[in-house]
């Protein structure tokens, strides 16, 4: 039986949580879904119980579940501590203790929702883009970095971007792989004009598209991609980048869908065991408020049951519902219009269960 482990985490991570897993209870009662089901603590809740952002407990968790369903990390409560005690190291931690290298970031537009996308309708209607960021290399983890003191006396900040020709094979297959799924396009995004990193992350990527004949592969570099986001969006149908850009640029799609709030993401490792979450953060200003969005959760729920739980049917049924609720007009606050019929984050969570059922 496949085991899933939930870190609910800080902020509004344990609200949005709580309604993905209304859905698989739902899924485990009534739509034949046999797995195991245990709970964690990542983030800042773990230093406040344990004194470290990603426990022991935790991390062997980890190690032995299929999949993992992560709500959100951090808050300003942690801001000012050790920086190797902060949320954000125990979800880097994690990542590179269970080699969760490929990051894949659905942005998505819903028919309903053209109308809550800062674009005009016309320019994302159908958007449906695949964002593959690289998610344990680059600057994120390399090395050497820190803060130093110079000889004047002036504090210098340094980070490292690293990228070995292994990585970025890997993580250029990825994309591949989901192009061959999708519309057969491949984007890769550097900056290869000024990065040496750059310079061998495309030279790699023209290596690795030899293998994908009936793949087509362009580049671009990381502003202009910026700008063609905004400027034509549905030009792209997957999109493969490191870690620095692909956070940047995964957050600017996700608003091109109207809201922060419906993104989920898979971040896979080699054996296909992954680790779920939505792409917003943990939103300490909206928590235990009830308003919070959880449909970026429930389908990353739908992600992993299509991934790591090679669960395909289901993930489609969750899909559906999702797409049910939003087109019957349900709306959290942050998809909210004046047609609409405003509901909680407890409402929305179970307005998909009714829809699963």
């Amino acid at each position: 039986m496949k085991k899933i482990l939930i870190l609910p985490g800080d902020g509004i991570g344990p609200e949005i949580v709580a309604e993905a897993r209304k859905v698989l209870d739902c899924l485990r009662e009534n739509h034949g879904l046999q797995v195991e089901v245990e709970e964690g603590l990542l983030g800042g809740c773990a230093v406040d119980a344990e004194g470290a952002p990603l426990p022991e407990s935790t991390l062997a968790l980890a190690r032995q579940a299929d999949a993992i369903l992560l709500g959100a990390v951090g808050g300003p409560k942690w801001d000012t501590i050790e920086r190797a005690l902060r949320p954000e190291r125990g979800l880097l931690g994690i990542r590179a203790a269970l080699e969760l290298y490929a990051n894949l970031r659905p942005a998505v537009l819903f028919p309903a929702l053209a109308g809550a996308s800062t674009l005009r309708p016309e320019v994302v209607a159908g958007l449906d883009i695949m964002i593959v960021r690289e998610l344990t290399g680059g600057i994120y983890f390399g090395e050497p970095r820190g803060i130093r003191t110079l000889d004047s006396g002036e504090r210098q900040g340094f980070n490292t971007e690293v990228y070995s020709e292994s990585e970025i094979e890997r993580i250029g297959r990825t994309a591949f792989e989901a192009a061959r799924k999708r519309d057969g396009r491949v984007c890769s995004v550097d900056k290869a004009n000024v990065l040496e990193v750059s310079e061998l992350w495309r030279e790699v990527m023209e290596r690795v598209a030899r293998d994908y004949p009936d793949v087509a592969l362009s580049h671009m570099y990381v502003d202009n991609a910026a700008m063609q986001l905004v400027r034509d969006p549905r030009q792209f149908d997957v999109v493969v980048t490191g870690n620095l850009f692909g956070d940047i640029l995964s957050d600017t799609a996700a608003m091109l869908t109207g809201s922060i709030g419906m993104l989920p993401s898979a971040s896979l490792n080699a054996e296909g065991r992954g680790m779920y979450e939505p792409i917003h953060g943990s939103a300490p200003d909206i928590a235990g408020q009830g308003v919070a969005n959880p449909l970026a959760t429930i389908m990353s729920l739908g992600m992993m049951l299509r991934y790591s739980l090679n669960e395909v049917a289901l993930a489609e049924q969750v899909q559906k519902a999702v797409e049910s609720v939003v087109e019957q007009g349900l709306r959290t606050a942050d998809i909210a219009a004046p047609d609409t019929r405003a509901v909680s984050t407890a409402e929305m969570g179970d307005a998909v269960v009714a829809a699963l059922n």
